[in-house]
């Protein structure tokens, strides 16, 4: 399998749970074992009460659209090809936020809002991208 975008590093520690949950076709989420709190991106602590206890837990996939924007400039070459490319910022169903692209063209008509749910690509035999459509 060929992908000339930029991938994850490979011995990120800190982000392998979320790519092993995603290349099995499950959206994650970090959460405190003390406070409970459900956080994204990772941390090394929890945001909210610092305790180091951090567990990974498979979340809905489902969200809410909050903004979206369309790149005209490609500041990575393997994007060229995929100009203009979209990317969208939902709030999760569980409450994080999380970046993402679109899957396949932007929807014709978007709304703050609108409800999203994650879908997985397969990039690479070891890294499955999550993406969003609207329902």
């Amino acid at each position: 399998m060929t992908y000339s975008k930029p991938l994850p590093q490979a011995d990120d520690l800190l982000m392998q749970p979320f790519w092993e949950h995603a290349r099995a076709h499950r959206l994650s989420i970090q959460r405190c074992d003390d406070c409970g709190d459900g956080h994204f991106p990772p941390s090394p602590v929890c945001p909210h009460c610092l305790s180091e206890e951090q567990t990974w837990e498979p979340v809905s996939g489902r969200g809410t659209l909050l903004s979206w924007v369309t790149f005209h400039r490609a500041y990575w070459g393997g994007f060229i090809p995929d100009l203009p490319y979209q990317c969208c910022l939902v709030r999760l169903a569980e409450g994080p936020l999380i970046v993402a692209n679109f899957a396949g063209d932007k929807p014709a008509h978007l709304a703050e809002g609108l409800p999203v749910r994650a879908v997985f690509h397969e990039m690479t035999e070891h890294f499955t991208l999550p993406k969003f459509i609207v329902e």
